[in-house]
């Protein structure tokens, strides 16, 4: 199986690379340099020092020489220091602050002034004064004032080393703006596994046959510059979700072997105006130094959207700016040789015409649904590491799955697998494919019981789906019916075509809608009544009409127009007059009343074949596509092939 899209090692770095060269570590650099460094806490010491010192000296109050003679005639002096002319002591009882301040003091300093003629030495001696040898007043330690000293500078370091990394990996959008962040970590293959190419890819061959020239290009530059060919600036895959567009760009990557960005548009989308076209700025300029490189941004529509439509204030906003960006660097004054721009959407129509055009997306893929033969191809890839039965036929299981994405069938198979686990099986039967296929088209079974009455109502009710659509010409063949709840369905009938089909005829329709329109009838034609368990038909219904009506050109009072538009979001009043829309909607009433009768009367026509079907499937709750046809007495034409 392919391997799994990388992760991110980065919050802020909104993609994901594969296949490209680890980037050279950056070399970090001390702002200002090592000079500056030393210059700066130089400067700190020193001035630490001097306020230290200060505080230091502070301490103890200064008296007067005058003062300092008073206390040692009256004996309040027990010891004392002297260096010099300064003169550090301690009183034997604490003594008032002098000068009037508040406060007692015991340690003293003072300076005995030069001229000073007393015998301080023989009356020191006479009030058994101690003369030490160490200082009174104990001042901090050179190591001491270092530390205090460097305190200061140490904080300021640590909260700048931490608000630069939090600007650099943390901080998100704003940490981008404030600070260039550091390049991104290159994103490493697991050990034993190998890149998406084209074998992993199936059912689409004639998509793959246009990336291919991508491809050729990748590897054999030199032949198209030769003959004067440019390398297509970008490829845009628009198509339904689920066709595999993300699995086909990595495929290209790989089947070039060049590194491969991936990204989501949504992920450049900051609050902080201006963070989107930064990132877009550094993705161009990483793929830039590993060229020839891909780029691929999945749902694009999400910042690609036609400009000045009212979708942000004015044309300064966060998503415009990101999109000015990417036209920038993929057809701008920037230039973007060598690296090529595969985007995916399932919304081509609302992008901008700027990014559509030629220079910018050169080619537009469009990516649909897989035929039957593509459907078995996907089925194989999906299966091949999944044991299969004798009993499985993909052939079949590709037959009645028409309509199926690539994502979908691959959530099939792995159904299929859950259920074979489930029931301690080695290998996943047909009986598993088969539960899988209605579990994901019919839901889950509900545990619900319900009354006679009500279990009667809804068997006949189903029976008015199948039997119609037994009884239609070029309808859709029955292949199932049951009365078994499923997801909020309390019964189900699945109807799917034997062979794709790409156009519809007005007679199909028509017979699609008195279909869904059987269930509704047979309750009014047994039981003479209507009931809520029609929702689903009448929605499914509505909007068969409506498409008739109003897009299709199939009623002649509209006429051959398009009156409603392709895009449900998008108000019906703003594609067409108001007189035209009250048509629609007549005429859309006009096909369901027509349908209804019909459905109506060919129930009652065939009430025989209604009531038999409904007393097998309130007998057998399911009934699969042979039992269902033999128990209504029709015989099932031919299947195509």
């Amino acid at each position: 199986m392919p391997n799994s899209v990388p992760p991110r090692d980065r919050t802020d770095q909104p993609w994901r690379s594969e296949g490209a060269p680890p980037p050279q570590p950056p070399k970090r650099k001390m702002p200002g340099g090592w000079g500056g460094l030393i210059l700066a806490a130089l400067v700190v010491f020193l001035l630490a020092n001097l306020v230290l010192s200060f505080f230091n000296r502070g301490d103890e109050p200064t008296i007067s020489y005058t003062e300092f003679s008073k206390q040692v005639t009256a004996g309040n002096v027990t010891k004392i220091y002297s260096k010099g002319d300064a003169i550090q002591g301690e009183l034997k009882n604490k003594q008032p602050l002098p000068n009037g301040d508040k406060g007692d003091y015991t340690k003293f300093v003072t300076q005995r002034p030069a001229f000073a003629d007393d015998n301080l030495w023989d009356e020191l001696t006479s009030k058994g004064v101690t003369v030490t040898a160490e200082p009174v007043v104990q001042e901090r330690s050179f190591l001491a004032n270092l530390l205090i000293s460097l305190a200061p500078m140490l904080l300021l370091v640590a909260l700048w080393i931490f608000i630069s990394r939090r600007m650099s990996s943390g901080m998100g959008g704003a940490g981008g703006m404030l600070g260039r962040k550091a390049p991104p970590k290159p994103v490493e293959l697991e050990p034993g596994t190998r890149r998406t190419t084209f074998q992993d890819v199936a059912g689409i061959d004639e998509v793959e046959g246009e990336l291919n020239d991508v491809v050729d290009f990748l590897k054999n530059p030199t032949a198209y510059r030769e003959m004067g060919a440019r390398m297509p600036r970008g490829v845009l895959l628009a198509g339904p979700p689920g066709t595999g567009k993300t699995l086909l760009a990595r495929a290209v990557a790989g089947e070039a072997g060049v590194p491969f960005f991936s990204a989501s548009a949504s992920e450049f989308i900051e609050m902080i105006v201006g963070v989107g076209a930064s990132r877009v700025r550094e993705l161009f300029a990483e793929a830039r130094k590993v060229a020839p490189a891909i780029i691929f941004i999945d749902e694009i529509d999400t910042i690609g959207r036609a400009r000045g439509g009212g979708s942000g204030m004015g044309g300064h906003d966060e998503r415009e700016q990101t999109l000015n960006q990417i036209l920038t660097e993929m057809d701008g004054f920037t230039g973007s040789e060598g690296v090529i721009v595969l985007a995916a959407t399932n919304r081509a129509d609302v992008l901008d015409p700027a990014l559509t055009r030629p220079g910018r997306f050169d080619r537009i893929v469009h990516v649909n649904p897989p035929d039957r033969g593509g459907r078995e191809a996907i089925l194989r890839i999906h299966t091949r590491d999944i044991p299969l039965a004798q009993d499985v036929d993909l052939v079949q299981v590709a037959r009645t799955t028409p309509g199926m994405t690539g994502a979908e069938l691959a959530n099939l198979a792995n159904e299929a697998a859950l259920l074979a686990v489930k029931r301690q099986q080695k290998a996943v039967t047909r009986s598993d494919l088969s539960d899988a296929l209605e579990k994901v088209q019919l839901g889950a079974e509900r545990p619900l019981v319900m009354p006679e009455e009500e279990r009667r109502r809804t068997a006949y009710h189903e029976s008015g789906h199948a039997l119609l659509g037994m009884l239609q010409p070029g309808a859709d063949p029955v292949r199932k019916i049951t009365i078994v709840p499923r997801g909020r369905a309390l019964g189900v009938t699945l109807s799917t075509p034997d062979a794709d089909k790409y156009a519809y005829t007005e007679e199909y329709l028509r017979g699609r809608i008195i279909g869904a329109l059987g269930g509704m009838a047979a309750e009014q034609v047994v039981f003479g009544v209507v009931t809520t368990g029609s929702e689903s038909d009448l929605e499914q219904v509505t909007t068969i009409a409506r498409g008739m009506a109003g897009r299709w050109g199939m009623s002649e009072r509209v006429g051959r127009l398009t009156a409603i538009p392709g895009d449900a979001q998008q108000a019906y009043g703003l594609s067409a007059a108001p007189a035209t829309l009250d048509t629609v909607a007549e005429e859309m009433r006009r096909i369901v009343d027509e349908c209804y009768e019909s459905a109506v009367r060919q129930l009652r026509e065939n009430r025989d074949k209604l009531d038999a079907l409904a007393t097998a499937l309130l007998a057998d709750e399911t009934l699969e596509e042979d039992a269902a046809y033999r128990a209504a007495g029709i015989t099932r034409l031919a299947k195509e092939t």
